[in-house]
């Protein structure tokens, strides 16, 4: 089989999750680099890695890494690349790119070059003059970071990241990307043997992530890849990372999840949502506002949740009462941990403790702050939780 190197690319602050999630999966000697974390493979990984990935953004396939000072270069490296092994005679290419800290700072030019490079290999290995790209789509990236050119193609899809587990029937306001998400879950204390609550779950993305975490099944298997269309990466390995997949998950799990939001709309929408996802059996959704939770009702839960901020953020007065109330409530009761992401400063202030740790991470283009408020480690679990 041959060797190829991957990378799972991860939001900012989100790297060492995704490491640990590979390491999950067999592969040991990842290794983090600006955002990409690279991994040494065979081809039946990419179905592997993109079924199975819950918090990364995209796979990539990393087809050489060298340095290039001028355009000849980059041109002349990008040539030398073994192109026809994997785009086929008709196959459809588009190139992408960026460039931080380099000599070649023009993203425009750089894709060009890169372009004309991958189409004058591929026009020679087919002996023609034209590349007709009616085939399979292979979306090309072209990553320069202080002179080093990173030449790889995504096999996630380009339209379509790993965020997109295919289950969202509709989106409430502002949603928050499922990757995210389950990092979020995988961030925190909470297992299956522990309750989890989001008191502000809008369209259900942190309660059905946490579902499919805790039933272990893999975020990709309900959705397509750009991959699947390539000649190189066999149906026969697709079909063999879902069997694999599916023997792994555990449908006997009594797992206790619970989901609220003011909008009766929010609470419909999650419902349909967790019905597509295959876990509506495990959460519990209703319609309740925030501020008019008393107390807890059980021990030793875990809080996890995406009050609103930035372009959600409407009357910052409304949203420190809502930073207040989760204080009061679940930050003075010692059993329970409390998770927040969110770009709002006075957080701590409002909740009323300082966070035991708080990570920076990005929700998009928002640069946020992850809080983490933990409770006493609990000595059993309870059903009971009543509102």
């Amino acid at each position: 089989m041959d060797k190829i190197k991957l990378a799972a690319v991860s939001a900012f602050g989100l790297e060492a999750v995704v490491k640990r999630e590979l390491r999950d999966l067999g592969y040991e000697n990842a290794a983090t680099e600006n955002g990409w974390i690279y991994f040494d493979a065979e081809i039946k990984d990419i179905p592997k890695s993109n079924i199975n990935l819950r918090c990364a953004d995209r796979v990539m396939l990393v087809m050489g890494q060298f340095e290039a000072y001028s355009f000849e270069e980059l041109f002349d490296k990008t040539y030398d690349l073994p192109w026809e092994k994997w785009i086929t005679r008709d196959g459809r290419f588009t190139v992408k790119g960026k460039s931080v800290k380099s000599k070649l700072h023009s993203t425009p030019d750089c894709q060009s070059i890169v372009k004309k490079a991958v189409s004058k290999k591929l026009c020679e290995e087919y002996d023609v003059d034209w590349m007709p790209e009616t085939g399979a789509e292979f979306t090309i990236l072209v990553s320069i970071h202080k002179d080093v050119a990173t030449i790889s193609i995504d096999t996630t899809g380009a339209r379509e990241g790993l965020f997109k587990r295919g289950y969202k029937t509709k989106s409430t306001e502002a949603p928050l990307k499922e990757t995210m998400a389950a990092a979020l879950v995988k961030l925190s204390f909470w297992n299956k043997n522990r309750v989890l609550y989001d008191p502000m779950c809008g369209s259900g993305t942190i309660a059905i992530e946490a579902a499919l975490i805790g039933m272990n099944i893999a975020p990709g298997l309900n959705r397509t890849f750009a991959s699947q269309g390539w000649p190189l990466v066999k149906e026969e390995y697709w079909k063999s990372a879902k069997i694999e997949a599916r023997r792994k998950i555990d449908l006997n799990s009594h797992i206790k999840i619970y989901a609220s939001d003011i909008s009766k709309k929010a609470i419909h929408i999650a419902k349909e949502n967790a019905i597509e996802a295959g876990v509506d059996d495990c959460i519990e959704f209703f319609a309740k506002d925030v501020l008019k939770i008393n107390e807890p009702m059980c021990p030793n839960g875990i809080l996890i949740t995406n009050p609103p901020y930035g372009e959600r953020m409407g009357d910052i007065g409304e949203i420190k009462k809502i930073h207040r109330k989760l204080g009061h409530t679940f930050g003075k009761d010692k059993t329970w941990s409390v998770y927040i992401i969110t770009s709002v400063g006075s957080l701590e202030r409002d909740f009323g403790r300082k966070a035991d740790r708080k990570r920076k991470l990005f929700n998009g283009d928002v640069r946020v702050d992850y809080y983490q408020f933990f409770g006493e480690k609990p000595k059993k679990t309870t059903d009971n939780f009543n509102f």
